[in-house]
């Protein structure tokens, strides 16, 4: 049974919980490339961001939902076992190696489900169940199939600012992890920022969610990032980009102006005959390198700032600047 966007209900035993489809979620077809996934999620977070729709309870579920697609979506391994096992292989813990190893030892062992194996003792829902047995620590015995359970996820929230986003680091938090008897144990985990991380992004922290059930993993924690805007750069993936102001003399003539940059100042040439909106870029000085990620780049958006008073000797000096009609082209 479907509820609202990509979420489904799938029945385990007598309880009922939700799994998600992330294609579904974000109505991409399954074999759409990575780039387009990128950009229907820029394009839905942009429409559904809390920041935007202050108070609207709906647009900010469905910006969770559309971050979880876009998690499991984005990360080639996620995607690949999504695509094998379905929903199950979103469950906290969930090894896909291991699952395809005991799937195989199961089936050769008692039968397919297609072939109507799993003779009497065996009460389950499928091998959706049998799979979710098999994460992390998980087994089974012969005879009620009693599984090891993996203890649940659990979010907080952690604010960043924009310099530390970027460069990232390492910060302290505090959270309550459940115990399997409803009891909250206290922690403070150290948690590892990657350079780069957004706003609204999501940082998963394995082992560190509630308490699994007869021998099954830890839960994780997924951290929800609130990153401080700063009041001069913004980010886009890897890049940095702000907007630079320059007179029309520098935007006609060209120029050689110092400009900021994450680790101090740095000289940025501006060529001649530079319009507004051009973009220029210092290599580098972008997001710090991590790991195999080269360091992202430092663009400058120019804005010609145009004076409003002006004196009539220079107004008639601009006036003989030979130049082609640059509207010509608009009524061809």
């Amino acid at each position: 049974m479907r509820g609202r966007g990509g979420l489904r209900r799938w029945r385990a035993g007598p309880t009922e919980r939700y799994a998600m489809d992330p294609y579904e979620a974000l109505g991409v077809a399954k074999d759409a490339p990575p780039d387009e996934i990128k950009r229907v999620y820029r394009r839905l977070a942009r429409e559904t961001h809390p920041d935007l729709n202050p108070g609207d309870a709906a647009a900010e579920a469905r910006f969770k939902e559309i971050s979880t697609a876009y998690d499991v979506l984005c990360d080639e391994e996620k995607r690949r076992a999504f695509d094998e096992f379905g929903e199950v292989s979103l469950e906290a813990g969930f090894d896909a190696d291991r699952a395809r190893a005991e799937r195989e030892r199961f089936e050769a062992r008692f039968g397919s489900p297609d072939d109507g194996g799993f003779g009497e003792g065996f009460a389950f829902g499928g091998l959706d169940d049998l799979l979710r047995g098999f994460s992390g620590q998980g087994g089974f015995r012969e005879g009620g199939m009693r599984f090891a359970r993996a203890g649940p996820d659990i979010e907080a929230a952690m604010s960043l600012g924009f310099v530390e986003a970027v460069r990232g680091g390492e910060k302290r938090l505090s959270v309550g992890r459940p115990r399997a008897d409803g009891s909250l144990l206290p922690e403070d985990i150290t948690v590892r920022i990657p350079s780069g991380v957004t706003d609204g992004g999501r940082l998963r922290i394995p082992g560190k969610g509630g308490e699994g059930v007869d021998g099954g993993p830890p839960g994780d924690l997924w951290i929800r990032v609130r990153v401080e805007p700063h009041p001069v750069f913004r980010i886009d993936g890897r890049d940095l980009e702000f907007d630079l102001p320059i007179r029309v003399s520098e935007a006609i003539c060209g120029a050689r102006v110092e400009v900021p940059t994450l680790g101090g100042r740095a000289t940025l040439a501006i060529p001649p005959g530079t319009s507004s909106h051009t973009r220029l870029r210092l290599r580098g000085q972008g997001v710090p390198a991590s790991g195999s990620q080269a360091p992202g780049d430092l663009y400058a958006r120019v804005k010609i700032v145009v004076p409003k008073d002006v004196d009539p000797e220079v107004r008639a000096s601009i006036d003989r600047l030979e130049q082609d009609d640059p509207r010509k082209g608009l009524f061809q």
